[in-house]
């Protein structure tokens, strides 16, 4: 039998192999490759044919070249040394009957690619290599044997002894036009594709398409090579020419010119045209195929990823690859969520970090359309999972790797939207606080007693976001708001303690939703924050015993504040003084406040109260330590203060111990400072809601395009402003500014020092010494690395949102009372038609607090409960449990009448 005899029983038993219904016919050399026809639901087997294809291949390869490790000891592989040589034809033959004998692969293989027209471009520039006479022909000998194993087209035969070179306008489209969606193997272009769809819409034979799809996002390698950028392709076409001449002197490697050749540029717009054009074809036609081609293709790359060094591709292949993917249109199909979507998350998560922080900034630069595309798929992935997924305590969420490997894509896309959009320089940065620690006993315990020295570490910073050199306080406007990445059903899912206890873990590498905060709603990751804290408390109390027990302190588990109402500021500050000079870890224990003369017990509810009656002193411009804004109505630190640094560091103390204890204060700070207590300085950008009138006229200044900016404006780099007494202060923003005028040139320059006078220096040390005392608090906590400055704020002052209805529908009911009783009915008649100020007040009266706490009245767990029959007496509440109660009145006009004198008049506390 001649080679060519060989060649064609080889290929037939290769069809029989992919596909007992389906084979291929012989195709005589020079004629038109035509691809047969398939039955309408085909697709599935199509693909089964590329795989059973594949599969043969990798047995060809192994008997022929091995699998490159010395200890082999698979009996099929050449590298093993059991296996006899063998001429490719034998190779050939041999391969198929491993196939159906379903015999040993090598784990590890060099990827080998059949070669067709589309791919095989002679050897990479710079390949050599020494053979013998005959290469030529064994060469030849090779090449047709995979075409004939791969099912490919010998259409194209003709168009390769031409010396007209490729382009990227007709890379395959060498030979007759009408076959080039019937080559299969061959690259994708952006011509391709629409001759494909057009196809498809046209004769409604959607098998070409999905053959060539299949055929090529099955395989990473040739996948890589698709939608090259003109520009490489056409300087890589000198070089395809010059080494045309030398293709029969290479490796004996008959795929070695395939695999030597470095991956191209990615024409990133050119892929989004065509598959924009594949979007018009009926996704019927081809998603179920698609969506097997892309699962495998995940896994595979996923794989090269896993083994890097033994392949043959690089990590730009790699990500072309992803990039490519990614940019399909939306398949509208289930299979694509549950089935190829995971694959391709698990293929990004095994990028290392700097491929990572690449894809990131292609997505930002390149990809903005598919950066929201792909969070909807995530968020819908996610979603989906969460609620059709039964979770218990032996499988937990954070089990599920569809949904973490989700989570971990979304790092990628959250990254790549803050680079997407706009961005500050990241050199506008507060100096660090470092807050000495001044107790060696306590250093001691710590590392006698480890669970301690645990509980104070916090957070470290994402080696991604190092990578990108970016952080969430740069990022101006995101292209994407932050709160689209939120994900209810999941942060109602999650278990927040055993979650809290996977992040803190560093033994076993558990995954942990909060090492990716931006998932998370506010309410959740208060929830995550609250958790810490108390963990801290009881670790302070546990160490506040140690000392006891071997005589170093007496026991001192409560941070205690004793105060009078008649001198709140100076007994509260004057014991916080003493308290953070003598020990400031002490700030880190639970807070316990009594009221002089008062028998209130602190489970809370006292608490909340001392702090809503300090915050209403403390900021009143009356006591001199800031000043409100009459446009915005918010406080600012007042820059000619005459109280002391250590006054403002007491009120940073008093913010952190708010925010620690879990409690809402009702201040009203511009978004400027919750960005400065978190490490960024204020900017320009920041003046729109510090002082709009302000922003508004120097942005005019910033917006006027004429050259007589001098005689408009009349501004020097001197300004005026106001002290807290209503007098003009003028400062100089550089030296000599009375006699600089500002420019069309320097007027950007002016702003920026304008802003950061009133922002940053003006206020320089009353910060510093704020900042230092709410750190002292809050440094060893997660804050800064959980929430946004904006998180911060609602952490801080609660929603904004008093949705009373939301309060009903979460209302509890005790000592006999139901929903349908008549007082219950009544009461919350009543109080859907007070005004906000009454609203309010029943909050304060009911909670001890008149804020909504962070997600809105929904997680507001109140309590209403019968106390006794109709009677004279008023309501009364358990501010600290969150409880009401609530005599059952005769009727609707005697409730009202004794609610609203309750809440009224609801000042002190007493022992029911």
């Amino acid at each position: 039998m001649n080679p060519n005899s060989k060649t064609d029983e080889a290929s037939r038993g290769s069809e029989e192999a992919s596909s007992n219904n389906n084979t291929t016919p012989t195709i005589p050399k020079g004629h038109t490759s035509i691809c047969p026809a398939a039955s309408p639901n085909s697709s599935r087997d199509i693909m089964k044919r590329a795989a059973a294809r594949g599969l043969i291949e990798k047995y060809f390869y192994q008997l022929l070249d091995g699998c490159g490790n010395p200890t082999c000891d698979n009996e099929y592989c050449a590298s093993s040394g059991e296996a006899r040589n063998l001429t490719p034809n034998e190779a050939a033959a041999e391969a198929i009957k491993l196939f159906y004998k379903d015999a040993r692969l090598c784990d590890i293989q060099p990827p080998k690619v059949a070669r067709t027209e589309a791919n095989s471009h002679g050897p990479s520039e710079g390949s050599t290599c020494t053979c013998n006479g005959n290469a030529t022909d064994e060469s030849s000998d090779d090449e047709k044997k995979i075409e004939s194993m791969s099912a490919s087209t010998s259409g194209n035969k003709e168009s390769k002894e031409k010396d007209k070179p490729d382009t990227s306008q007709n890379i395959s489209l060498q030979s007759d036009h009408k076959s080039l969606s019937h080559d299969n193997g061959a690259l994708l272009t952006e011509e391709r594709m629409y001759e494909l769809c057009q196809e498809c819409i046209d004769n409604k034979r959607p098998e070409p398409l999905i053959r060539a799809l299949g055929e090529v996002f099955i395989d990473p390698i040739i996948l890589s090579k698709c939608f090259r950028s003109k520009t490489n392709v056409e300087q890589s076409v000198d070089t395809r020419q010059k080494d045309k001449e030398s293709k029969a002197m290479c490796s004996r490697d008959p795929d070695k010119d395939v695999d030597s050749v470095s991956g191209p540029g990615l024409d990133i717009a050119s892929c989004q045209r065509a598959f924009k054009c594949l979007a018009k074809v009926p996704s019927d036609y081809y998603s179920s195929a698609l969506v097997t081609a892309l699962t495998t293709l995940g896994k595979n790359v996923a794989m090269q990823l896993r083994f890097i060094r033994f392949y043959g591709m690089t990590l730009e292949d790699l990500l072309n690859c992803i990039i490519i993917a990614f940019e399909i249109p939306d398949l509208g199909c289930s299979d694509y969520l549950e089935v190829a979507l995971p694959a391709l998350c698990d293929a990004v998560d095994n990028l290392p970090i700097e491929g990572q922080a690449k894809l990131a900034r292609i997505w930002a630069q390149h990809c903005k359309e598919t950066l929201r595309t792909v969070l909807d798929n995530l968020q819908q992935l996610i979603t989906l999972r969460v609620m059709s997924t039964s979770y218990s305590v032996g499988y937990l969420v954070q089990d599920d790797e569809s949904v973490t490997m989700a989570t971990k894509l979304m790092k990628v896309i959250y990254y790549a939207n803050m680079l997407a959009g706009v961005m500050e320089p990241n050199t506008l940065r507060e100096e660090p606080v470092v807050i000495p620690n001044h107790d060696p006993l306590g250093d001691a315990l710590d590392h006698l007693y480890p669970p301690l020295k645990n509980s104070k570490q916090s957070q470290p910073e994402d080696p991604l976001a190092i990578e990108l050199d970016i952080n969430v306080l740069d990022a101006r406007k995101p292209l994407i708001p932050f709160e689209d990445f939120y994900n209810e059903p999941l942060s109602d899912t999650i278990e927040m303690d055993i979650d809290l206890a996977n992040c803190k873990t560093d033994v076993i590498r558990k995954f942990s939703f909060l090492r990716y905060p931006f998932i998370l709603t506010p309410a959740t990751k208060s929830l995550g924050l609250y958790y810490e804290n108390r963990i801290r408390m009881y670790s302070e109390r546990r160490v506040s015993l140690l000392h006891a027990v071997v005589g170093a302190a007496p026991a001192a588990p409560y941070l205690r504040l004793r105060v009078r109402r008649s001198h709140l500021i100076d007994d509260a500050l004057v014991e916080l003084e003493m308290i953070a000079m003598e020990s400031a870890s002490d700030l880190k224990k639970q807070l316990v406040v009594e009221f002089e003369g008062e028998q209130g017990v602190d489970e809370g509810g006292v608490s909340k109260e001392f702090f809503q009656l300090i915050v209403e002193e403390i900021f009143n411009p009356d006591y001199g330590m800031f000043t409100q804004q009459p446009d915005s109505h918010t406080v600012w630190f007042n820059p000619t203060s005459f109280e002391t640094e250590a006054q403002f560091t007491l009120i940073g103390i008093v913010l952190g111990l708010a925010i620690y204890n879990n409690i809402i204060l009702p201040v009203n700070f511009p978004m400027v400072v919750y960005r400065k207590l978190m490490g960024k300085k204020g900017s320009f950008e920041d003046l729109a809601d510090w002082n709009m009138t302000l922003y508004n006229g120097l942005k005019d200044l910033l917006q006027y395009e004429g050259d007589d900016v001098e005689e408009a404006y009349c501004q020097t780099f001197r300004i005026c402003y106001q002290d807290v007494f209503g007098n003009n202060i003028f400062h100089e923003l550089k030296p000599d500014g009375d006699s600089i005028f500002v420019t069309k040139e320097n007027k950007e320059e002016f702003v920026n020092m304008y802003a950061d006078f009133l922002l940053n220096s003006s206020v320089d040390s009353q910060f510093r010494a704020f900042r230092r005392g709410f750190v002292m608090v809050t440094g060893e906590s997660q804050l800064a690395a959980l929430f946004r400055p904006e998180e911060v704020e609602t952490l801080v002052c609660g929603s904004k949102n008093f949705d009373f209805n939301e309060l009903e529908k979460s209302t509890d009911y005790d000592g006999g009372y139901t929903s349908s009783s008549e007082t219950i009915k009544d009461f919350w008649s009543i109080v859907h038609s007070l005004s906000l100020e009454d609203k309010r007040k029943l909050l304060q009266f009911t909670t001890g607090s008149d804020r909504v706490p962070v997600g809105g009245l929904s997680h507001l767990k109140l309590v209403i409960a019968r106390n006794g029959p109709d009677s004279d007496r008023l309501p009364t509440a358990h501010t600290c449990f969150n409880v009401l109660l609530l005599p059952e009145y005769e009727n609707k006009e005697k409730l009202q009448d004794r609610l609203l004198k309750a809440i009224s008049y609801s000042k002190g506390f007493g022992m029911l």
